[in-house]
């Protein structure tokens, strides 16, 4: 444990699965050292999200945010009403550019119509797709390894539980926060106290801090940056599949650094069309299932026409 109460995994360890386990059942998040992801390759990600966010705003929403959840999500515009931490009424004071799998039209998704399939937006700024795509690729690789430890904390055979992320979904969010002022009411937030949705985040944050993790027992508490460290939570997605053993910790992000704050989260999700429920192997016996089944991009919708504008709207092809 370190001196915020966060755990510190090894990628590398031996003893990984267990120290996993451990995490996730006590706090639900994590940081990770000896990922196999070269620092060069986070440093250019950052460097693409701060000349992204540093371009004038007229630029930025030429790629808003559309129905496939993929653009420019401008400051303002984004609310967590679904949120059962908080009465959160203000939108959250950060912006960001999001993209997710990239899928063309012969991907299977796509032709099968599913939820938020789709091509992404791109800027018009050299190297930043490609990076970006690089990113995203180095990345799953991280997640697919947590994957496999996380199937065997939950008593589960690898190779089934991997099926759950063929075709996964995936998304990388470029975040921007600026500082918050010093007038701010108390309930205005970088980002509101939530939880993950999905199964895993992995999150590179930069030196100026402004993340804070809900402890068990000591209420909200910083996840202070960590050189050569991700931050790994646990998402809704996992929490089910765990019969509730494993937590999905809620988190928020308040600012008052008095610079800007960025940060890179990647989130790795089963396929939009898999159905979700406490898995066998953590069901013990005289104890039911605490949750019903639900399909992923069910769910989804719900918690994006919650937060959106652009899945709610009547013009959305794809709200419901």
């Amino acid at each position: 444990m370190t001196d915020t109460e966060i755990p510190v995994l090894d990628a590398s360890s031996p003893d990984l699965v267990e120290a996993t386990l451990a995490a996730y059942q006590n706090v639900g998040f994590a940081y990770v050292e000896n990922f196999n992801i070269k620092p060069d390759l986070i440093e250019r990600v950052f460097k693409m999200s701060m000349a992204f966010h540093a371009e004038p705003l007229a630029v930025k929403n030429e790629i808003a945010l559309d129905a496939l959840h993929r653009g420019f999500i401008a400051i303002d515009t984004s609310v967590d009403r679904n949120s059962t931490l908080a009465q959160v009424t203000r939108p959250n004071q950060s912006e960001s550019f999001m993209m997710m799998r990239e899928a063309g039209p012969g991907d299977p998704d796509v032709q099968a119509g599913a939820y938020l399939a789709g091509p992404n937006q791109w800027p018009d700024l050299p190297g930043f797709r490609e990076t970006l795509l690089e990113y995203d690729r180095a990345m799953e690789q991280v997640a697919r390894q947590f994957m496999s430890v996380f199937a065997t904390c939950l008593n589960t055979d690898v190779a089934s539980f991997s099926s759950y992320f063929v075709r996964p979904t995936t998304w990388l969010r470029l975040l921007r926060y600026p500082p918050a002022p010093s007038d701010a009411p108390d309930d205005s937030y970088g980002s509101a106290p939530h939880a993950d949705f999905g199964f895993i985040t992995l999150l590179a944050q930069d030196e100026t801090g402004g993340l804070q993790v809900q402890h068990p027992d000591k209420g909200w508490i910083d996840v202070p940056p960590r050189v050569g460290a991700l931050v790994l939570n646990s998402g809704n997605m996992l929490h089910r599949w765990s019969n509730g053993r494993l937590r999905s910790t809620p988190h928020r992000v308040v600012n008052q650094s008095g610079r800007e704050r960025y940060s890179c989260a990647y989130f790795f999700d089963p396929n939009v069309l898999k159905t979700i429920a406490p898995l066998q192997g953590c069901i013990e016996p005289g104890q039911p299932p605490r949750f019903e089944p639900v399909r992923f991009d069910e769910y989804l919708r719900g918690e994006l026409e919650a937060a959106y504008d652009q899945h709610s709207a009547p013009t959305d092809p794809l709200a419901s």
